[in-house]
């Protein structure tokens, strides 16, 4: 819980900082970004699977 909040925490002082030096916002668009998150997570806990199964 501790991560989350820190992560909120900084993604908002990101989002302060560019905002106030007129940047564009450093994230992807909302959906197509989320289904990446997702799709790196998943990624990782599949190479844990597999390696776990196949070659341990």
């Amino acid at each position: 819980m501790n991560e989350i909040l820190l992560a909120i925490f900084a993604g908002l002082i990101v989002g302060v900082f560019f905002s106030a030096i007129k940047l564009p916002l450093p994230a992807p668009p909302v959906l197509p970004g989320i289904m990446g998150i997702v799709g790196v997570y998943l990624g990782g806990i599949a190479y844990q699977t597999i390696v776990e199964r196949f070659f341990s």
